[in-house]
């Protein structure tokens, strides 16, 4: 039973990572939360992948904002809204039906206030990388 949980964790944690790594990329799917499963995950079930994603050069800094409340890139923040009120606006000319227009429109406001709410990070995980001595600095 214990090797199926682990199994389980491992299979799961590895998929949250897989949606963490497209969420860069994808503005509708989020990054930090699916990082955030993965490190659940894998504390739980693998020492080893728990500390290649805790020291991964770009994945960790998500994972470090958010334990820091950091909160979320200003770029990032304007980038998933305009994003959001595109889609939503082409989706509800396109839908027929009012009731499904309204919670369309409902969900995008919805998203736009939490995220706004969110403490906008000062730096983005690519100037922090950025800004962090390399390993060959630190041996120096």
């Amino acid at each position: 039973m214990q090797v199926l949980k682990k199994s389980l964790l491992i299979g799961v944690g590895s998929i949250s990572v897989a949606l963490g790594v497209l969420g860069i990329f994808l503005p509708l799917l989020p990054t930090t939360p699916f990082l955030l499963l993965a490190a659940f995950c894998y504390v739980r079930s693998s020492d080893r992948l728990y500390n290649w994603l805790m020291n991964h050069k770009q994945l960790n800094i998500y994972i470090k904002s958010f334990r820091k409340g950091e909160g979320i890139p200003l770029k990032a923040k304007i980038f998933s809204i305009a994003f959001i009120w595109i889609t939503i606006l082409f989706s509800a000319i396109v839908v027929p039906f009012l009731w499904v227009k309204i919670m369309l429109l409902t969900g995008a406001t919805v998203y736009t206030v939490l995220v706004l709410k969110q403490k906008t990070l000062k730096e983005t995980p690519d100037e922090i990388v950025a800004s962090q001595p390399s390993e060959k600095d630190q041996t120096m």
